[in-house]
C-alpha cells in the first residue's frame, strides 16, 4: 500500500474530496482531506468517515494514519502539484 493507493481509496470514498497523502514508509501515512461530506460534523465523526473508506486495510496495511480534515468553508482548496 503506498500514498497514492491510500488517496485513491479517500476520493473514491468521499467523491469530490481534496486528498494530499504522503508516507515515508509505506506503512505510516499523514492526510489532509478537504471534503464538503465534513461540514457540520465533529472531527471524530469526520475520522470515522475516513476510516470507513479504508476499511479493514486500517491495523494491517495501514499501521497508522494522521489527518487533517476540513470542510471547505473552513479552509481553502489543497494545490493539487503539492
Amino acid at each position: 500500500m503506498n500514498a497514492s493507493e491510500v488517496r485513491t481509496l479517500i476520493e473514491a470514498g468521499l467523491p469530490g474530496a481534496q486528498v494530499r497523502v504522503v508516507s515515508d514508509d509505506d506503512t505510516h501515512f499523514e492526510a489532509i482531506i478537504v471534503a464538503s461530506q465534513f461540514e457540520g460534523k465533529r472531527t471524530l465523526q469526520r475520522h470515522q468517515l475516513v476510516y470507513g473508506t479504508l476499511g479493514a486495510l486500517m491495523g494491517r496495511e495501514i499501521h497508522a494514519l494522521t489527518m487533517q480534515v476540513h470542510a471547505p468553508s473552513e479552509t481553502p482548496a489543497l494545490p493539487l502539484d503539492a
